[in-house]
């Protein structure tokens, strides 16, 4: 096991190494985010929709029968 004073050291260090995102990646990345799960919530919408009908038609034409 390091010795502790060193171990803190070496995190200091690495903690200096980080390259944070600037503002206009992070609002560019939230942007990303916001955008694909509006697609992806209209897509799922109209998949539910359309199956939804496709199943009261199915259900229809069976107690129709």
């Amino acid at each position: 096991m390091k010795n502790p004073l060193k171990f803190i050291q070496e995190v200091k260090q690495e903690a200096f190494r980080i390259t944070w995102p600037t503002k206009k990646d992070t609002m560019m990345g939230a942007l990303m985010v916001f955008a694909l799960a509006s697609v992806a919530a209209i897509f799922f919408l109209i998949l539910d929709q359309i199956l939804r009908f496709l199943l009261n038609l199915i259900l229809t034409i069976n107690f129709s029968l």
